[in-house]
């Protein structure tokens, strides 16, 4: 079974799109109705602008999903079976496997990004890259210390990022080392994605979803929350609300799609981090990028 898979914040990079721009009259057209519904022309920082510039919050996460998307539009075999997408991702993907339309996604993807960047300014607060510890000894040690720190992102095995207070998250990061961790390393990000800390974020997007209109997808979606297969639109609305405060189950999403039956996996957009990560999550899977 053909698997889809999209990529989230962290994979953009100056020139994103631009071929596609240049070489396809349907790609044109759909990041000029992005200018217009943004209200700024993202493409002009997408192709020219520099890594500084396209870092910026508000840029970052609709660019990413404009070239995920675009790109999925404009591939000829696009026929995906299951599709899945890594936090932001999920957006890409919810668009791929038409839950939602192009002009929907793209609103709320750039209404998510700026409900985050509020929700990272009210209180100091990070994300740090753990490595070489076993999933349920880094929740052990996130457990063990006092104010916020949790799992985040369950990336591959062996590798698991934690999110909350940045001074929690400094003493865990000690903790793991001292637990056996290969590195634990504070990340260079804006705040504490998928914790407790993007409550005032989870509220406000929660409003957005809430006023958009899901469709009935042609393909399941492997969702963060949950890591298994959903086609019934309601219960993806319900998840995609709380996936902001949730862990990203990408490492059980993938051992899942397997599971019930995926052969390949297709990274569609910027970089190749996900193909990595599904390479080392089982090295048996067949990965490619569109």
């Amino acid at each position: 079974m053909k698997a889809y898979v999209f990529p989230g914040q962290g994979a953009q990079f100056t020139g994103m799109g631009k071929d596609l721009y240049e070489n396809s009259p349907l790609a044109k057209e759909l990041f000029e109705k992005a200018n217009d519904i943004l209200g700024f022309r993202i493409t002009d920082i997408m192709f020219e602008g520099t890594a500084e510039e396209l870092k910026e919050t508000k840029v970052t996460q609709p660019a990413v999903f404009l070239h995920s998307v675009i790109l999925a539009k404009t591939l000829e075999d696009f026929k995906p079976e299951m599709v899945a997408g890594h936090s932001l991702g999920e957006f890409s993907a919810l668009v791929a496997n038409g839950t939602l339309s192009f002009e929907d996604g793209l609103r709320l993807v750039s209404k998510r990004a700026l409900a985050m960047q509020k929700a990272c300014e009210i209180k100091p607060s990070t994300m740090a890259a753990v490595l070489g510890l076993a999933d349920n000894i880094v929740e052990e040690v996130c457990a063990s210390i006092d104010g916020i720190v949790v799992a985040a992102n369950y990336n591959c095995p062996g590798q698991l990022v934690i999110s909350g207070e940045t001074t929690a998250v400094e003493k865990a990061c000690e903790a793991m080392k001292a637990a056996g961790a290969k590195r634990a390393l504070l990340l260079p990000v804006g705040g504490a994605f998928h914790s407790p800390m993007m409550e005032p974020a989870r509220e406000e997007l929660a409003a957005a979803i809430e006023a958009t209109t899901f469709s009935t997808p042609i393909c399941p979606v492997y969702q963060n929350v949950t890591a298994n297969a959903v086609s019934d639109h309601n219960e993806i609305k319900k998840n995609l609300i709380i996936q902001l405060t949730a862990p990203v189950k990408w490492t059980q999403s993938v051992q899942q799609m397997i599971a019930d039956g995926a052969t390949l996996f297709t990274e569609v957009g910027p970089g190749k981090v996900l193909a990595g990560l599904i390479g080392k999550i089982d090295r048996e899977a067949v990965t490619a990028n569109a």
